[in-house]
Order: structure tokens, then sequence, then C-alpha cells
């Protein structure tokens, strides 16, 4: 019997963790036939099956169960000893993958990013973005950008661009000369909203506060949508209240098409943050970014 390829060995553990041979090629950029071949040649050489395969599911045998308690640490050991060398080179090299929200993609990441890649050109960034909960480690990813509530709490977690954001609530004047503006979140209930709606298929509720009470109210109006841009055009267009990020609202606020309705209620909340777990080896692209985050926000109290 030969000894076994790394790479097919690799191979095994992302397809064992992914319970898919699809899944697993998404996260290392391969074809899932070029890992069915790794699987296939690493059976050949074993002489036992590691892997049983149906139409629906890929599931690990007792045999590849037990190779997999002891050579999934080493693997991540081998990963990290390579990853290690990126310390003896001028600048860092390798790809950085992040699964962030949209609205960060859109309005917080871009200038971050930019500095970031300048300052390191070895490193890649491959980002998604996306509403989309998910278990960012298991889907390939080595950080995600999440808000608090919605961060692990084994999770390393650090500030990233502003740190205080809100909601804001603007209507078009073509709307407001209609009606009667909103003084009070009960108010909301005869308007019509303009609604957002997660790609989960979820539309939250409209959250306002002030002087430390809470209201909650279930917005009805003539659109609901998972685009801000359809969102925020027929907020213009007059067809009623919209009710979200500041940074998405704030240039129809500089241009007059929208106008500010029932400031004392918009919501403050804390900014995004950064979340990684803790590992002896973080990849260092991960540590370049991390890094390079942390000086920022210490050059900005300076």
């Amino acid at each position: 019997m030969t000894d076994p390829d790394l790479s097919d060995l690799s191979a095994l553990v992302a397809v064992a963790e992914a319970r898919s041979f699809r899944a697993a090629a998404k996260t290392r950029g391969v074809s899932a036939s070029s890992l069915s071949d790794a699987i296939r040649r690493l059976e050949e050489r074993l002489d036992v099956r590691l892997l049983n395969r149906t139409t629906r599911s890929v599931t690990p045998t007792e045999a590849c169960v037990q190779l997999l308690d002891r050579l999934t640490p080493a693997m991540g050991e081998i990963a990290g000893a390579l990853d290690d060398l990126n310390s003896f080179r001028d600048s860092p090299t390798g790809t950085l993958k992040l699964n962030v929200p949209i609205i960060v993609a859109r309005s917080i990441l871009p200038p971050i990013v930019n500095r970031f890649l300048l300052a390191h050109p070895g490193i890649t960034l491959d980002i998604l973005a996306s509403d989309t909960f998910i278990d960012v480690l298991a889907a390939g990813f080595d950080a995600g950008i999440r808000y608090d509530e919605s961060i692990e709490r084994d999770m390393i977690a650090i500030p990233i661009g502003p740190r205080s954001q809100r909601f804001v609530l603007a209507a078009a004047p073509s709307y407001l000369a209609t009606r009667e503006a909103p003084e009070h979140p009960r108010d909301i209930i005869d308007h019509a909203c303009i609604r957002h709606r997660f790609a989960s298929g979820t539309s939250p509720a409209w959250e306002f506060e002030k002087n430390g009470k809470a209201v909650k109210i279930t917005p009805k109006g003539p659109l609901l949508a998972s685009s801000l841009e359809l969102e925020l055009g027929a907020a213009i267009a007059g067809l009623g209240l919209i009710y979200s990020f500041e940074e998405t609202i704030e240039p129809a606020f500089k241009s007059g098409d929208l106008v500010p309705v029932m400031q004392p209620w918009w919501l403050s909340f804390t900014g995004p943050r950064l979340y990684y777990p803790s590992r002896n080896h973080m990849p260092v692209p991960l540590r370049a970014f991390v890094d390079f985050i942390k000086s920022e926000a210490t050059r900005s109290l300076a």
C-alpha cells in the first residue's frame, strides 16, 4: 500500500466536515469531481470505504470517523505551520474569506478594505455580503462581521467601523404634504410604510426608543422588499415612511428627497464587530486584518 497523498487527505477532511462534495468544493474553490477522485484514490490506497454516498447525503464510515479523530488536528497543525511561514515575508500573503451583512459591505467596509489592501498587497480579500445568519466557520469563512445580538459567545469580537449606528425614520415631502407626520410610534399604525424583508423571509418590527422607553411597531404598507434600493426609491416617490440605517438614508436627507421624521425616537445601537474563533494558529491574513483594525481604532482615538 502506497502512502496517501496529503492533498487527498485534506480533501477527505473537507468533504467529511461539509457532508457534501458540492459544499466542500465551493469552500475549497475546486470542482466536486476532483474531490470525488481524491476520495476514490484514498479508498483504493487504504483498501477501506471512507464515505457512504447516496444521492442526498455523504456520511463518514466508522473507519473514517476514527481516522478523522487523529487526522483533523494533524491537518490543522500542518496548515498552521505552513501559514506561520508568512511571518518571514516582507508582506503576508494568502486569502482572507469574510462573511458580512449587506449594509456593512455597502456603507462601512469600502474605505477600510481599500486601506488594508494598499497596506497588504499580498493578501486577497474574498468577501460575501449576505444578511442570512449562518455558521461562518462551517461554511468555510475565516471570520465574519455581525452585530452583537447575532455573534456566538465563544467567539472573539472586536469593533469595526462606527462604534454606534442609528435607525432613522424618513418620508418624502410629497408624502407628508398629504398627511400629518407621526409624533409617537403608535401613530405609525395609521401610515403607509416601506418594509424590509431579510433573506430568511422575516420582516422585522420597527423598534423605537426614547428616554429609556422602547416601543415596537408592526408596520403595514404598499411595499415589502429585500432591496434597499427599491425601498429607498419607493420612499422618495412618496409611497410611505421608511425606517432604515442612517447611512442608507443620509444621501436622501442631504438632497432633500427625504426629510427626518420623529427624530427623538430614533433607535441607536452598537456598531458591527469583526468576530473569529480563538485558536492557537490564526491564519496570517486574518491576523494581519485584525491587527490593522486594531491599529486603526487606536489611531482614531489618538
